[in-house]
């Protein structure tokens, strides 16, 4: 490895450039700092670097299908089942170049390029609620979130502004309603399955999802609206659904205040015993292997729930000899992630002679109805859950007989099938203490740094959840009054949801938490951690809205705090 080269100092440092990393740059840039956004993997461009955006099923050579020798490189990004086919794999790691530990099985899904997984989410953009905020306190379970909904309302206003969210108000004080733009259209049966939910349950909900792709009239510079194609994972040429290279980092740059540099591997930041501030970063170029020191006034780590808490477990000196600000020894603890693969199927008589247009990009939605702090709600198991799902007509495959063909195949190929509908459970998962991720210094990866160890599991409470989910999914579908209903439960991992949370988590208190309410390190305020790492729990809504909310404000909080002159 070359010596350690000094380079410019800036106002501020972002580490990560997905969901997390392009708000802090936005906002840092807007707020007139010059800020080095780093970013480990690949320069992708909008627009350009999106290589199978407009390709058909008949453009890939394997119709889409993963081959054997991807499989071998991309067996753990496989492991939710839809990431490596062709048409996405060039999106994700490859696991022998960038390998892990399991002491038990974690599905760690990555992305490293520019823009990160904001280029691959599943879009459901959902508020947390004091009924989340408030869990951990009233139960007594893990600590107390320092922050309340009041705290955050504002800053989910800017976000969801900036960003288009599609959706309907629905009142519930469990799911707070947001600024959205007109909802993608239910289909004729999901409205009938909406109408039966009403008509038999007095506490249930059935509504389109709240997602961040665009509708309706109002504009947003260098996007347009969503086109249906459903070839989300592979990138928006449109810029239909928000993404840190559609948005957020063109808003950056047009600031003239960002640096972005691809192909730089934090791996350290670097800590003044004098001062009792972080001075800057260590990074690895990825190509040259160079090692360069970055230096700025503040710091955003953005590089994902595992991503920043591994380099902060190896940000170590004499003041920190367990990683920077771990003086709680909860860093790498409380890590959690949403169970799912679980709930039921149908098929739906009638309704033969009508269809819909389009590859609808988005499922309907069932915000949580247990455990909302009344008798009627309560279970056995704490916390809760909600559903996500769609029906749509049989694919073309109900044809095949035996591979067979003929006239009446051919005739049947041409008319759609029966409706079918199926929809799956987002449930919360507990923090635990000993689930959790630590650094191995006896496996290193090619640049020299620790890899990560995962020991982390799904425990009694989320099993005893996934069972209710079970059961009240076959009763909605059979209360609707569809036929063929069948339950299912499939074996979900932590990580295969792909919303790990924890692991450095906001409290009030420095002796069990890693930050504060503004997300700065409880010992070193001047470095910020703003993505899934700071969660102190893990309510079933799909969390990404909440990482860019709390990264606005902290962004807010830290330009303030040198303007003032605080830091």
């Amino acid at each position: 490895m070359k010596e350690d080269k000094q380079t410019d100092i800036y106002d501020a440092i972002v580490i990560g450039t997905g969901i997390s990393g392009g708000w802090a740059a936005k906002e840092l840039c807007e707020q007139g700092l010059k800020t080095l956004v780093l970013e480990r993997g690949r320069m992708v461009k909008h627009i350009e670097d999106y290589p199978t955006a407009h390709m058909d099923p008949w453009d890939f050579k394997y119709r889409g299908m993963p081959t054997s020798d991807d499989s071998k490189t991309q067996e753990k990004q496989a492991r939710t089942g839809y990431t490596t086919n062709e048409p996405s794999k060039h999106w994700f790691v490859n696991d022998l170049k960038h390998p892990y530990n399991e002491d038990k099985r974690f599905d760690w899904i990555r992305g490293y390029h520019v823009g990160g997984r904001s280029i691959m989410w599943g879009r459901q953009t959902l508020r947390l609620s004091d009924l989340d905020f408030e869990a951990n306190k009233k139960e007594g379970i893990a600590i107390d979130w320092p922050i309340r909904y009041k705290d955050l309302a504002p800053w989910y206003d800017k976000v969801e502004t900036f960003i288009g969210v599609s959706g309907e108000k629905l009142d519930l004080p469990q799911l707070p309603d947001g600024i959205f733009s007109p909802p993608m259209e239910l289909n004729c049966v999901e409205k009938e399955f909406r109408t039966k939910i009403a008509d038999t349950y007095d506490n249930r909900h059935l509504t389109m999802g709240r997602f961040a792709h665009l509708t309706g009239d109002k504009k947003h510079e260098g996007r347009s609206n969503c086109q249906y194609r459903n070839r989300c994972i592979r990138g928006c040429p449109f810029g239909g659904y928000f993404s840190s290279n559609s948005s957020t980092l063109p808003a950056a740059e047009g600031t003239g205040n960002m640096t972005l540099r691809p192909d730089s591997i934090v791996h350290k930041i670097i800590y003044d015993e004098t001062t009792k501030l972080a001075t800057g970063v260590e990074v690895i170029d990825a190509l040259s292997h160079e090692k360069i020191i970055f230096s700025a006034k503040i710091i955003f780590c953005c590089a994902s729930t595992v991503g920043s808490t591994a380099i902060l477990l190896n940000s170590t000196s004499n003041r920190f000899p367990n990683g920077l600000g771990n003086d709680s020894g909860e860093l790498g603890h409380n890590l959690m992630d949403h169970h799912f693969k679980v709930g039921a199927t149908a098929t739906v008589d009638g309704f033969d002679d009508k269809y819909y247009k389009g590859r609808r990009p988005a499922s309907f939605h069932i915000p949580r109805f247990r455990n909302l702090g009344d008798d009627k709600t309560k279970q056995n198991y704490l916390r809760g859950f909600g559903f996500q799902g769609s029906a749509s007509r049989s694919k073309w495959q109900r044809a095949i007989k035996e591979l067979s063909f003929g006239e009446e195949l051919k005739e049947e190929l041409f008319k759609p099938g029966p409706w079918k509908i199926g929809m799956t459970a987002f449930g919360e998962c507990l923090p635990y203490h000993d689930n959790n991720m630590h650094l191995n210094y006896d496996k290193l990866n090619e640049w020299g740094i620790p890899t990560v160890t995962f020991n982390c599991e799904f425990k009694d409470n989320e099993k005893a959840m996934r069972k209710d989910i079970q059961k009240e999914a076959i009763n909605m579908f059979k209360a609707a009054g569809f036929k063929n209903v069948k339950g299912y439960d499939t074996p979900s991992f932590p990580g295969n949801a792909i919303h790990e949370m924890g692991t450095a988590r906001m409290g009030h208190d420095p002796q069990t938490s890693v930050l504060n309410k503004n997300n700065q390190l409880h010992a070193v305020p001047n470095v910020y951690v703003t993505d899934g790492a700071c969660m102190t729990s893990s309510p079933y809504q799909n969390p990404s809205l909440t990482y860019m909310a709390l990264t606005a404000r902290a962004a807010n909080h830290a330009a303030l705090q040198l303007k003032n002159k605080t830091l």
